[in-house]
């Protein structure tokens, strides 16, 4: 995935809204209408959220007779699932160290000859 396809991906994520309407679209195809009916707003509005997904390349928009279904696609959100991946390595090994270093602590006991308290 190169680099704006992923600034993609997550500028499309970051409106909650879109977030909505990929979650709705991961139970299965929907329309503008439908995809409309829980958010106060026009069908233009939920179109222009569902161009910033189509350009991110996370929803596709199909033709079935007069029925013009949007469909998730999920393959950018693997892609970026894995690029965060890396980080989510990173924070599971800072934690490690961190809970390493307070069972040192807590085996060690109190310093100077002070009573813990209870």
């Amino acid at each position: 995935m190169t680099p704006d396809r992923l600034s993609d991906t997550f500028f499309a994520l970051a409106d909650p809204t879109r977030r909505a309407i990929l979650a709705r679209l991961a139970l299965g195809k929907a329309s503008v209408g439908e995809l409309a009916e829980p958010f106060k707003m026009s069908g233009p509005g939920v179109s222009k959220h569902l161009k910033v997904l189509e350009r991110a390349g996370l929803i596709e928009r199909g033709r079935e007779a007069q029925w013009r279904p949007c469909a998730l696609t999920a393959g950018p959100l693997k892609d970026a699932a894995a690029w965060l991946d890396h980080y989510r390595r990173f924070w599971e090994a800072s934690f490690d160290r961190l809970d390493e270093y307070l069972h040192e602590l807590q085996t060690k006991g109190p310093k100077n000859g002070r009573k813990s308290k209870r």
